[in-house]
């Protein structure tokens, strides 16, 4: 692979924004990763290039929140991932990526719309208690964002419909998404090797990027430390819209007639 300057720029702008991502900033900023290196290398490679670069900054970002968590959120939520997952690489050849971001995008959206409606009505996040956890849903929601994440790369939209209607501390928050994308992305390494998608030329290419994408975490872990929960969430919510309104357009590709 070359790396002529349209290629750094392209790759420091994706890696920087899904590094702020992984620091807590939003699943929106990690749905675009993949799309924007894309536009310089084939869709295969770039997904190729960001995997070992996801699992790194997993481990940075485990540290970075190493004293926040929300347990029970996990305990909840894990069995029904890890069997999405398993269902995902089980009927992958049966479903397509695209269709399965078009159903997450509308559900998405719908979320996300419902919180800003309720704003503009005066009914703000921070009214009343949060919701209580619930088995049920939780390995509902935790099902779906493990086969997202398998079929489309999208298991955050998931996560965040049942997670942020709790109104936990951000810290908490993001120290449970932190640990359940970690745990979700090492276990999907397994199926991705068995499949080729990995190999000396992307790694190289992953570790030169490395350092940046490093650091970009961090400073979504500082950034989101520093931010007071009036803030986060409306932002959270934004950047759930945002990545609920890339996944609609990015599935409308099943309609497509070429």
């Amino acid at each position: 692979m070359m790396f002529d300057s349209h290629f750094l720029l392209i790759a420091v702008i994706a890696v920087t924004l899904v590094g702020l991502s992984k620091g807590g900033l939003g699943g929106a900023f990690g749905l675009m990763g993949v799309p924007i290196l894309a536009m310089a290398v084939p869709p295969l490679q770039a997904a190729a290039i960001f995997l070992p670069i996801l699992i790194a900054m997993d481990w940075v970002a485990l540290y970075a929140w190493r004293h926040h968590n929300d347990r029970r959120t996990i305990l909840l939520m894990l069995p029904g991932a890890l069997a999405g997952i398993a269902i995902g690489w089980a009927t992958s050849a049966l479903v397509s990526g695209e269709a399965m971001q078009l159903v997450l995008g509308a559900i998405t959206i719908v979320f996300a719309g419902r919180y800003f409606w309720n704003r503009l009505k005066g009914r703000g996040h921070d009214d009343g208690q949060g919701t209580r956890h619930h088995a049920g849903k939780a390995s509902l929601w935790g099902a779906i964002s493990g086969y997202g994440s398998f079929v489309a790369h999208a298991g955050g939209p998931p996560f965040e419909i049942y997670a942020l209607p709790l109104k936990l501390d951000p810290k908490s928050y993001t120290g449970a998404s932190v640990r359940f994308f970690a745990i979700l992305n090492a276990v999907k390494l397994i199926p991705y090797i068995a499949l080729g998608q990995l190999d000396l030329a992307s790694f190289k290419v992953s570790l030169s990027l490395l350092p940046l994408a490093l650091v970009a975490t961090l400073i979504g872990a500082r950034i989101v430390r520093r931010m007071p929960a009036t803030t986060f969430y409306p932002i959270v919510y934004a950047m759930t819209l945002l990545a609920g309104l890339k996944l609609f357009r990015d599935g409308l590709v099943v309609f497509t007639v070429f």
